[in-house]
């Protein structure tokens, strides 16, 4: 797991963490203060000073969407010009973030589809990532579409998503393509 400090401007990672620029700004100025409190003769004023907590992952919880992508995979398609994928987008910051649009190099278009109770697919405008909750794409619910494929993605192949969030920086990540009948263990 790669993480960083999102900058003003957008930049892909390889399923990375991402947190909103003014989580970066707060954390310049927290690093800043602490710094000014270590050069002060009383360090009663830093000992005062709020910081933001960290988890032993090395997650830090701000007021805000923190993003994780694992588990991502593509199963090889029986077709041609269409196939599937699943990962997992993890939120351990305090605010929900919605994804809202994936691309991939393989395909023409990707689409968002949710499994109806009735179990058919319908395509959805965005899937929400609940705070400190995760959205599950896997197979027979929620997923990708990809549409259009420029090639046949075969096991063994790597696929790349670019995912887009309302709130979040872009996420690129790069998944394994597994044989048609792999099921994931969760």
């Amino acid at each position: 797991m790669t993480s960083r400090n999102a900058p003003a401007r957008p930049r892909p990672l390889t399923g990375g963490v991402r947190i909103h620029a003014g989580a970066a700004v707060a954390v310049l100025l927290l690093g800043s203060t602490a710094l000014a409190g270590c050069s002060s003769a009383s360090s009663a004023s830093s000992a005062s000073t709020p910081a933001t907590s960290s988890s032993s992952t090395g997650a830090v919880a701000y007021d805000e969407p923190v993003l994780k992508v694992s588990g991502a995979f593509v199963r090889q398609p029986v077709t041609a010009d269409m196939a599937a994928g699943y990962l997992t987008v993890t939120n351990t910051g305090r605010q929900p973030d919605k994804l809202t649009a994936v691309t991939s190099d393989i395909a023409g278009t990707v689409t968002l589809h949710r499994t109806t109770a009735a179990n058919q697919m319908e395509q959805v405008k965005a899937f929400t990532i609940p705070a400190g909750g995760s959205l599950m794409l896997r197979t027979g619910g929620n997923h990708l579409m990809l549409m259009g494929l420029k090639k046949k993605p075969m096991a063994g192949d790597t696929v790349t998503f670019h995912l887009r969030f309302a709130e979040s920086d872009a996420i690129t990540v790069r998944a394994p393509v597994e044989p048609t009948t792999y099921q994931p263990a969760n």
